[in-house]
């Protein structure tokens, strides 16, 4: 008896320590960088005897990015991720991963520990939660131009007179979700939220490939994603809503008047931090107070302006027929002493797609200069993505160009590009913000939208 005991506490232990040196799970780390912590989630699984992997970055609201490879042998373990340029070689033991990890050409100590999945780090108070005051439909239809299928929530208050407003909410660079959700901030559930209670309507709607939106093809452009904001207002139409406006953020605030150029039904326009400079000029823009936000000196902020400038000037005037080879030529030859290839490749890779070709020539003039309905456009004074001053500048200025008797543009004190309550604006601050949207944005789009006649 005593000796089966000891086999079985033998077995045990046995069971445990295999257990103890497995790599599959979730495990957690903190990325320290330049005075900033970046919280990462390695997600591995193992089939069969391959391993692969997903990561998380909760702070930039990034989840499943694909790991292109990831290898565990003799408890060694690795993974790469071409598209960032991004390394790690490490060894587990005791129960964590201790080991480097490379980013075109810097290397710093990074250890994993298990993600125990405490659920949500956030606290965001603002997001809705039923029972609401007002009533939700779920909606589908079909983009006729592209054939694209898309999802969305119509939000409208009880007994809605469809002579009042109602707006299309539209998204922002990436693909995003109906929501526009960012770090767990869902800033158009907020926006639907308090206007419904001010009975104003709104229909949002999931990007292309995400939530119960049909996958788009690698060829689409902002053009593209303006003909579904087109086919929603038609689809608007089709159920009786006479007051149709769009509300856009970011470069949904550039799509908006290509949308209300091609719809006659498009009412009014809001635009928040919308673009009102060329592209390439906002990037620079963006570049420079984004580079001094992190700490650059002067000299490699106006490093990077140049760089960037001249990578920027390629795209915008690039006219042969094999761009992404002579992208390459131009990149090594020009800046082969200052960054080294995988830097290079990485830049390949970002600026290579239809979507950003067609970005960076896009001059939002060209379309607010037709613009003749009543617009509003707001934007937050610390917004360091689309500068405040240099955009609504440039956008009031099309406007009177345009001869358009009603709009207005305003800035608005201490609020970042998400229109949060912010210190300084950085990119970093808008996961550990609780506040999804100040009530100063919501009140002054509210007030506008109710003035406004029929």
């Amino acid at each position: 008896m005593k000796t089966k005991t000891l086999f079985v506490l033998a077995a045990l232990l046995f069971v445990s320590f295999f257990r103890a040196q497995t790599i599959e799970g979730s495990w957690k780390c903190e990325l320290e960088f330049q005075g900033m912590k970046l919280p990462l989630i390695l997600n591995i699984k193992k089939n069969g005897s391959l391993y692969s992997s997903t990561m998380d970055s909760p702070k930039q609201g990034a989840k499943d990015i694909p790991v292109d490879k990831t290898d565990f042998v003799n408890n060694e373990f690795s993974f790469e991720q071409k598209m960032l340029g991004a390394n790690y070689k490490g060894k587990l033991a005791k129960g964590k991963i201790e080991g480097t990890f490379s980013q075109n050409g810097m290397q710093l100590p990074l250890t994993f520990t298990p993600d125990t999945g405490n659920g949500s780090a956030f606290n965001r108070p603002q997001t809705p939660k039923p029972p609401f005051s007002y009533h939700t439909e779920d909606i589908t239809f079909q983009n006729p131009a592209d054939k694209n299928t898309l999802a969305g929530t119509l939000t409208q208050p009880e007994n809605f007179d469809k002579n009042r407003p109602i707006l299309v909410l539209i998204t922002g660079s990436g693909a995003q979700n109906r929501d526009e959700e960012l770090f767990e901030h869902k800033p158009f559930a907020v926006i639907a939220d308090h206007f419904a209670k001010q009975g104003i309507a709104t229909l949002r709607l999931d990007d292309r490939g995400i939530g119960g939106s049909s996958k788009g093809t690698a060829n689409d452009t902002s053009y593209n994603f303006a003909t579904d904001i087109n086919t929603a207002v038609d689809y608007l139409v089709s159920k009786g809503y006479r007051n149709i406006g769009l509300l856009g953020h970011s470069e949904g605030g550039m799509i908006a008047p290509m949308v209300a150029t091609m719809n006659k039904n498009v009412k009014f326009l809001v635009l928040m931090a919308a673009p009102g400079t060329p592209i390439d000029q906002l990037l620079i823009q963006q570049n420079d107070r984004a580079g001094k936000l992190m700490g650059q000196s002067d000299d490699q902020v106006g490093q990077s302006r140049k760089v960037n400038s001249e990578i920027y000037r390629f795209i915008k005037t690039y006219s042969g027929n094999d761009y992404e080879k002579e992208l390459q030529q131009f990149l090594t030859k020009n800046f082969a002493g200052q960054m080294n290839e995988t830097a290079i490749q990485n830049i390949q890779h970002q600026t290579s797609s239809p979507w950003f070709r067609y970005f960076i020539k896009f001059n939002p003039d060209t379309y607010l200069l037709k613009i003749k309905i009543p617009v509003l456009a707001v934007n937050g004074s610390l917004d360091f993505q689309v500068p405040s001053k240099e955009n609504l500048e440039a956008i009031g200025q099309s406007l009177k160009k345009a001869g358009n008797p009603n709009f207005k543009t305003e800035e608005l004190p201490s609020l970042n590009h998400l229109f949060q309550e912010a210190k300084t604006g950085a990119f970093s601050e808008y996961a550990e913000i609780e506040q999804t949207i100040s009530p100063t944005v919501l009140n002054r789009m509210t007030g506008w939208i109710l003035k406004l006649k029929n």
